[in-house]
């Protein structure tokens, strides 16, 4: 983990405007926090992160070259390191991908910049940095994971873990393996695993034909 410089936590900022970047900067340094780099795209972020190893990372989901892309990237190399995404607007999708690539939080740009210091406080200390209303739909979403029912021609049901499913509904939009590993932040040998068993609970030899069946 990154030094402390005179004492308070370090603090990697990313947006792709460099007003909203001066703004959180300003709050976070009243806040005592110390911004040791900020950037204002991903790959900037990640070299920015890889060289200051700071305690936090506060970044743009619409970051240019991707912001959820970038903390999949520094969550990989700097496990240590919590990530917290700012969004302009709540994204369910956005969400569960921000989370599938290690952030810790996410959080509107609508929050108040004096209240991100406590924020990020409790996020090192293990907090999760979550909306009423996203945390509602996490516990949502967590509950409903091993319950996933396909209905079939033939009105009976297949159930599904929670990562069948997501795989399965990127598989009927068409998405490739790698396409779907990228999508969901797993390798494409953890996908081939779960087009597998998918294909295996449909009883059907291969994905054009699951595709058939679950479109009558």
């Amino acid at each position: 983990m990154g030094d402390e410089r005179n004492g308070r936590i370090c603090v990697l900022l990313a947006d792709s405007h460099a007003p909203t970047r001066a703004g959180l900067r300003l709050a976070l340094e009243r806040g005592g926090f110390a911004v040791c780099a900020d950037a204002a795209d991903a790959d900037g972020a990640v070299e920015a992160a890889e060289r200051e190893r700071p305690q936090v990372c506060l970044l743009d989901v619409r970051l240019h070259g991707g912001g959820i892309a970038a903390a999949a990237r520094i969550t990989a190399k700097l496990p240590e390191t919590a990530v917290v995404m700012l969004a302009a607007a709540e994204d369910d999708l956005d969400l569960f991908d921000a989370l599938r690539a290690g952030a810790s939080g996410y959080l509107s740009k609508d929050t108040n910049p004096e209240r991100l210091p406590a924020i990020l406080g409790g996020v090192l200390r293990g907090e999760a940095a979550l909306s009423r209303r996203l945390a509602a739909r996490v516990i949502a979403e967590f509950r409903a994971r091993d319950r996933r029912q396909v209905a079939i021609a033939d009105a009976s049901g297949v159930a599904l873990t929670g990562r069948e499913g997501e795989v399965l509904d990127l598989m009927l939009q068409g998405l490739g393996t790698r396409d779907i590993a990228r999508r969901l932040f797993i390798a494409p040998g953890t996908v081939r695993t779960h087009v597998a068993a998918v294909l295996r609970k449909l009883h059907v030899p291969d994905r054009e034909a699951a595709r058939r069946l679950l479109s009558r």
